[in-house]
């Protein structure tokens, strides 16, 4: 990875605050390190390995060119998340989980759509031919499509991976992920369930500089798996021209010369019938 990971980072931004021991899920266990006050301290260098192992997964299916759909609604993470999200050019859900998002996704790839047309519209001059009621209408259903599902209108098929920030909370995402086989990454707290993903980063959810950090290096490997793809395409436009030179100057070879072939006489008449009569 481009970043390594420094553990006394993780541990000035908090990352290593879990939650009330008596929250806590036993599934964590092995990524706590100790009690103290009350509170479980996740081990930080469980975290670092762990976030290298996403890291690398995140990169290779960034790389293959599959979109990584980043989903957290709660207050502390929106602003973070969708402004790493957008720097690695990825979608991303910061308000309300539309239910069936995933399981459903035809639907809401018409609702894109929809949102879409209205600005069509507004582009070659249908919309002023509305009256002024249906003006204000479409505005309002474009305002609430795009706040939605605006972050996602370039998500033209379901997502390579899910990355999530509190799986508790995004049960639902979590659950509609399982459902189609899309790998999941997320942040796991002390009080969550960490078999319910296939890529945990054992750390505090409920910070925002904890989020922060660990979203810096998410978004920072998404971005070195994209880089990685655009030079691989641009290597084989490189070469493609190579490939085709010798194509080009290869010339026809040249027609073989006819070969003359001399007619066999053919045999009297009389003398065909004369070893007839032999014969008899």
């Amino acid at each position: 990875m481009a970043n390594n990971i420094e553990v006394k980072e993780l541990l000035d931004a908090g990352v290593h605050f879990g939650h009330l021991t008596r929250r806590w899920d036993p599934n964590m266990a092995p990524y706590i390190y100790m009690e103290r006050n009350g509170i479980h301290i996740i081990n930080l260098y469980k975290t670092a390995a762990k976030m290298e192992e996403s890291g690398e997964a995140l990169k290779k299916i960034a790389a293959s060119g599959r979109k990584i759909l980043f989903v957290a609604t709660k207050k502390q993470a929106k602003e973070i998340v969708a402004d790493k999200a957008a720097k690695a050019n990825m979608p991303y859900i910061t308000e309300r989980w539309p239910g069936g998002m995933l399981t459903n996704f035809v639907t809401i790839r018409k609702a894109i759509k929809k949102m879409q047309t209205i600005d069509r519209m507004k582009q070659d001059g249908r919309f002023d031919t509305l009256s002024k009621k249906e003006k204000l209408q479409m505005n309002r259903l474009r305002e609430k499509l795009d706040k939605n599902l605006g972050s996602i209108a370039d998500m033209t098929r379901l997502p390579g991976a899910l990355f999530v920030v509190d799986i508790k909370r995004e049960h639902i995402a979590i659950k509609e992920a399982q459902k189609l086989n899309i790998p999941i990454f997320a942040m796991v707290d002390t009080n969550s369930d960490p078999r319910q993903v296939d890529y945990l980063i054992p750390a505090n959810d409920d910070a925002s500089k904890s989020i922060d950090k660990i979203m810096s290096y998410v978004s920072d490997a998404v971005i070195e798996g994209l880089a990685e793809r655009k030079a691989g395409k641009d290597a084989d436009k490189a070469d493609a021209p190579k490939k085709e030179a010798p194509k080009a100057e290869k010339k026809a070879a040249p027609a073989p010369a006819p070969v003359e072939v001399a007619p066999a006489k053919a045999e009297p008449a009389k003398a065909v019938v004369a070893a007839s009569e032999e014969e008899e």
